[in-house]
């Protein structure tokens, strides 16, 4: 590899997060640690890096022992495994003291994982992004031994998305009428538009959010997987949208494409919701009353960001709330986040977090139909889940309390719900 040109790429990516305004993540990375930072594209991993570099170079690191490399880079059209060498002679060349590597989207280089372990292996600070969920299988973490932390980044949580956009959240602040009407303001706009980060800078943000998709599309999900019939997995992805809120088999979908024209056969389907899942645009819940093998075939689905799904589904503003539960919880739980279903004791509720003993519906408006409904399915849970401490349901504005049946229920706004 030419060693001019690495230099010159490198001093290219300097400019550039010299200039990057950084807003800070509520996550946290131990200096003495060697990272994979992992998610969906756009949602801040490189911005994340940026910091960690800014931070760097305030405690005395020389920007000449920074060596950031984007593999996006054009300019690195042609780069093998055998070009990663250059890397380390080319920061030799830069600078006799430590050197400290990030390498943004690595994994499209194939073969980067022996380099990246070799690189740890060698002591050296090594920061490496990626927005493909392999980067975290089993057999990586084989092949680089526990050398490095797992950090999996998601867009924005609403309190990052308020911080954002300069609106304070305290608890003066929600007591204060003209901040309050911020913040739920901003709870409105979090819930249409989700929290991709440069979105916030545009005025047309659907335009932006769709160019976000159309990129994960087809990058990260297309081209990657050589999928040959884009419309099919278009077109899956649009029908998983209209199924949020709703438990959906593998056989359920396959009839529903067969429905709209697409021979496909269930495999293909199964394969294709793994791509996307992958790419982390799609997360799953199982229903917790069923045997392992029977939750993993009846997954209720939901989109790591609100703004991707509103591409698909509009005035859907009910979808559109539980999904950004789904999202928060899913971004502090993970897997243990379940669903309640069973028809014969009339209970569907939407989420369990066991961590947390919490039961919680989602309803945008909370009326005399809605409420009796709600309740009841909380009330006939309490039976059968022991040891709940919160029981839950989560509005876009209204804020009052329920006693019923021995359970005290707590109807709150989604802004408090997001930032509590």
């Amino acid at each position: 590899m030419n060693h001019e040109l690495l230099k010159s790429i490198i001093y290219d990516q300097h400019e550039v997060i010299k200039d990057k305004v950084i807003v800070q993540r509520e996550v946290k990375l131990d200096s003495a640690g060697n990272y994979i930072i992992v998610g969906m594209r756009r949602a801040g991993k490189s911005t994340l890096l940026y910091d960690r570099v800014k931070k760097l170079v305030s405690e005395g690191i020389d920007w000449n022992q920074i060596i950031y490399i984007n593999f996006e880079d054009e300019r690195l059209a042609d780069f093998t495994a055998d070009d990663f060498n250059d890397i380390l002679v080319v920061q030799g060349e830069m600078s006799k003291d430590k050197g400290y590597y990030f390498f943004d989207e690595i994994q499209n280089i194939e073969g980067w994982e022996k380099f990246a372990r070799r690189m740890a292996d060698s002591d050296k600070q090594v920061y490496i992004t990626g927005s493909n969920a392999k980067m975290l299988s089993r057999d990586m973490e084989k092949t680089l031994g526990g050398r490095y932390i797992s950090k999996l980044l998601y867009p924005y949580n609403f309190r990052e998305f308020l911080l954002a956009e300069d609106v304070s959240y305290d608890e003066k602040s929600m007591l204060t009428s003209n901040k309050l009407g911020m913040i739920q303001a901003g709870s409105r706009e979090y819930l249409r538009h989700g929290g991709l980060p440069e979105s916030l800078r545009y005025r047309d943000k659907r335009e932006y959010i769709s160019s976000v998709y159309n990129k994960i599309l087809l990058g990260d999900i297309i081209v990657r997987n050589n999928i040959r019939n884009e419309n099919v997995i278009k077109v899956l992805i649009k029908k998983i949208a209209e199924t949020i809120t709703d438990e959906i088999s593998y056989s359920k979908l396959h009839g529903i494409m067969k429905a709209v024209g697409f021979s496909v056969s269930k495999d293909t389907i199964i394969d294709y919701i793994g791509y996307v899942k992958d790419s982390y645009l799609l997360f799953d819940t199982h229903n917790f009353y069923l045997r392992f093998a029977d939750r993993e075939s009846n997954p209720r689905y939901y989109f790591v960001d609100n703004g991707i799904l509103s591409l698909f589904i509009r005035d859907r503003d009910s979808s559109l709330l539980e999904n950004a539960i789904a999202g928060y919880l899913y971004n502090n739980y993970g897997d243990e986040v379940y669903y309640l279903k069973d028809t014969k004791r009339g209970i569907d509720v939407d989420f369990y977090v066991p961590d947390s003993d919490m039961l919680i519906q989602a309803a945008y408006e909370i009326n005399e139909v809605d409420r009796k409904r709600e309740v009841a399915s909380l009330v006939k849970a309490s039976k059968s889940i022991k040891n709940v401490k919160r029981y839950i349901i989560v509005t876009m504005e209204q804020e009052f309390s329920i006693n019923e049946g021995n359970i005290s229920i707590e109807v709150i706004p989604l802004y408090k719900f997001l930032i509590n």
